[in-house]
């Protein structure tokens, strides 16, 4: 049963970069949001640069390595975000992370040679090294002991780009990809337990259609943590995909479709189903805020939890984070 006083019943939240965070009044701009309808505030601790958003004494690697920055202090805005009643999610970028595999070869995927391997010119760590799996839980319990609600680990998978077949995994193991993804969420929610907080995982928005073959099986995971975000950016999904010739066309049959897929691999199990919904434009196509709605429509239709707005510049749609009855909602 969930505790957290800060913990809304329908997620209505929005993604924050460190940097957006480190500029004077930003944060508080984001805050105010809460007059729309927003209640949560998803902020980045380790993003997919490798970069940690502040210095810690208990992660001396991050501070070694260069990765280590001074973007926000983290007990400060836990404390803003909780003076307005809202919710703090801390994302953690694991595996791919091109500083920590520069600066420690002998932990990243490597090439034949030993040096790092790279994913379209990006270095991943490897998710066999239980080195690698301590590195970010050692940053999730520090965001956890600053009062972050949940940490939300993202980039919780296999490399899918690139040239797999040239990647060695030192100490790999004879198992199926989706169990070394299940092994480390297992440990790293055992290991921030005792913080009391919430843990949760990003996937693919097919993750619950296709098997990928990156180590994430829904099914799987919504035994081990509280809650799954599926990235169901309808433009993201290709022509003809649940039969749609053109699902950004249609975004919330398309976000309705991939959470019926997970709600259905995630029936009887533990975590919550909470959506990352598209609130940008891509490929020069206008995403509006009807399209927006349309999502959220879908996400209610489907008795998801609720939804986080992605927008990469931190831009999001003024009406979008309306609560359900309210009259400028869809529905």
């Amino acid at each position: 049963m969930d505790r957290n006083p800060y913990l809304p019943k329908e997620i209505r939240g929005v993604h924050v970069t460190m940097g957006l965070a480190s500029l004077p009044g930003k944060l508080a701009q984001y805050i105010s949001l809460k007059d729309e309808g927003l209640n949560t505030i998803e902020l980045d601790v380790k993003d997919e640069s490798g970069a940690v958003a502040f210095r810690s004494p208990d992660v001396p690697l991050a501070s070694a390595i260069g990765a280590a920055g001074n973007f926000y202090k983290p007990a400060e805005v836990a404390d803003q975000v909780h003076a307005n009643h809202l919710y703090l999610i801390g994302r953690i970028a694991v595996f791919e992370d091109p500083v920590l595999s520069a600066k420690r070869p002998n932990m990243a995927i490597q090439r034949s040679d030993g040096s790092p391997w790279l994913s379209d010119g990006l270095g991943w760590t490897n998710e066999y090294d239980k080195r690698v799996w301590d590195y970010n839980v050692s940053i999730a319990k520090a965001a956890a002991k600053a009062g972050f609600d949940e940490i939300q680990f993202d980039y919780t998978r296999f490399p899918s780009d690139g040239s797999i077949s040239s990647a060695v995994w030192p100490g790999k193991r004879n198992e199926p990809k989706s169990v070394t993804i299940d092994r480390f969420l297992a440990y790293a929610t055992k290991q921030l337990k005792p913080y009391g907080v919430r843990v949760s995982v990003d996937v693919f928005g097919l993750a619950a259609t296709n098997n990928l073959g990156i180590g994430q099986s829904p099914g799987k995971m919504a035994q081990i943590v509280d809650a799954i975000y599926p990235m169901a950016y309808p433009s993201h999904f290709g022509p003809g995909q649940y039969g749609l010739p053109d699902p950004e066309a249609k975004p919330g049959t398309t976000v309705g479709y991939a959470l019926n897929d997970f709600a259905t691999q995630m029936e009887g199990k533990k975590a919550d189903l909470v959506a990352w919904l598209q609130d940008f434009s891509w490929e020069g196509r206008p995403f509006t805020l009807a399209d927006v709605q349309d999502e959220v429509l879908a996400v209610r239709r489907s008795g998801a939890r609720g939804f986080l707005l992605w927008n990469a510049m931190g831009t999001y749609t003024p009406g979008a984070l309306q609560p359900a009855g309210s009259n400028t909602a869809v529905g």
